[in-house]
């Protein structure tokens, strides 16, 4: 019934038991297996505190792995409803503590008792949710997930998928096993409950069965979201240069072929899946657009960019101290910060978020006038000038950063360096040669490090 294969060099297993009728089958199942193939057992509980029978869950779990001489161990968790309600914010929490006990004990697979009938649920309410291909296909027989087991290591399997919650029912009653019964299950309030008290009976007297049945349409439909990965991947390849997408080959897509490869880049870069609304008015905004307009369209965890036909994605940074628009003559300029400098190889400006480092240089500024310099970091206020070596023009910063192809939002974080009377240096262009010492030695470079990066 596990379909678990041995390995010759066999290591540790975990079963997430909560203590109800399917997890204990699974706990019997898997305890006779480990036995039989000489692999050591494990058994992960999550006590989320919702109910106030949580602590007799807990003692049950435990209980029954001394028993079969495994060995156990627990999380307690603490759930705040957020916006997606409370099934969800504990179902966060509860792998999140599960993928942190396999980690504890170095333990690589995870078996986790979800069923034929929980598949079918799956489907359903996915389907309900209006969920695209991805959903549709169901839960997984094993896979990695990181972001929710919150480590890369651990394999998550679901050895009972293809197994009917009856047939689990029926082993149960042979093997003398005894469960609890979590009463929040008979609570309609539960959307999960709702489809299976209300709906998927009345779906189970017209359609005996209907639960392979909708399982091997989740497995098309598996299949068909493959092929829509492998030509997903294939068109972000010839669109993509270094970290960003060319905007005239993703046009040149139809729009299907471009929301697919959309899609598919947020799931590569481990980004939250975008709605259909918010992903067509993305679209729009990314082809529709002025070419001169600074194009910011955000998302929870990220801002989607335009920059010379380029689609970027920036993280979601906070603000800065002394940030302001060069342009925007209403915002009282906000002074810089005062500081000298003492030999340091580097000096960390947390309020204008990174680093300076003093490199040593061939080419660079004299160290004894530098320490005897009072030095100001700011941001720039617009019209600072500089000029970068003896053979080059003094242009402005804005056209520095253009001829440089710096975009916009990185120049709005690229601090300057001054004595308050001359520019010596601005992050992303370089110094001023005006107080500079070229082919001696000694001297000493300006390099900016951000911390975003």
């Amino acid at each position: 019934m596990l379909g678990l294969r041995a390995s010759n060099s066999p290591q540790p297993i975990a079963v997430a038991c909560s203590g109800g009728l399917d997890s204990m089958a699974l706990l019997r199942l898997a305890h006779a297996w480990t036995r039989e193939q000489g692999i050591p057992l494990y058994v992960f509980h999550v006590h989320h505190g919702l109910s106030p029978n949580a602590d007799a869950w807990l003692a049950h779990c435990e209980a029954a792995t001394a028993a079969l001489g495994a060995v156990f161990d627990h999380r307690r968790v603490e759930v705040v409803k957020g916006k997606d309600g409370v099934e969800q914010a504990a179902r966060k929490l509860r792998y999140r503590a599960l993928g942190a006990m396999c980690t504890a004990h170095g333990v690589p697979l995870l078996l986790s008792a979800h069923h034929l009938d929980d598949q079918a649920e799956t489907v359903l309410l996915q389907l309900l949710r209006g969920s695209g291909p991805a959903g549709l296909s169901g839960m997984e027989a094993s896979s990695r997930m990181p972001a929710l087991l919150g480590t890369p290591d651990v394999v998550l399997a679901r050895p009972l998928l293809t197994v009917a919650r009856g047939a689990l029912e029926q082993f149960a009653a042979q093997e003398g096993l005894a469960w609890v019964e979590d009463e929040s299950n008979g609570d309609p309030r539960y959307t999960r409950n709702a489809l299976r008290h209300g709906v998927m009976p009345a779906i189970a007297a017209s359609f005996p069965g209907y639960q392979a049945r909708l399982a091997r349409g989740a497995a098309h439909v598996e299949s068909a979201q493959r092929i829509l990965d492998e030509v997903a991947s294939q068109d972000l390849a010839a669109c993509m240069t270094g970290d960003t997408v060319i905007l005239a080959r993703l046009q040149s897509f139809s729009r299907d072929r471009i929301d697919n490869l959309l899609r598919h880049l947020f799931a590569v870069r481990g980004l939250a899946m975008p709605s259909t609304a918010w992903l067509g008015e993305m679209v729009a905004q990314l082809f529709s657009a002025r070419d001169d307009a600074q194009l910011k369209v955000t998302h929870p965890a990220c801002h989607i960019r335009r920059h010379r036909g380029k689609l970027h994605i920036t993280p979601r940074l906070p603000d800065l101290a002394g940030m302001r628009d060069p342009d925007d003559e209403g915002v009282l300029d906000k002074p810089g910060q005062s500081f000298r400098w003492n030999g340091e190889a580097s000096i960390a400006f947390p309020a204008y978020g990174g680093v300076l480092h003093f490199d040593g240089a061939d080419s660079g500024f004299d160290p004894a006038w530098l320490r005897a310099q009072p030095l100001i970091i700011d941001f720039r206020k617009g019209g600072e000038r500089l000029k970068p070596a003896p053979n080059r023009p003094t242009r402005s910063l804005k056209q520095h950063y253009q001829t440089l192809d710096v975009p916009s939002w990185e120049r709005e974080r690229a601090p300057i360096v001054s004595t308050g009377h001359a520019l010596l240096f601005a992050a992303a262009i370089g110094m001023d040669c005006q107080f500079m010492r070229a082919g001696q030695g000694g001297l000493i470079a300006l390099r900016w490090e951000s911390a975003s990066t």
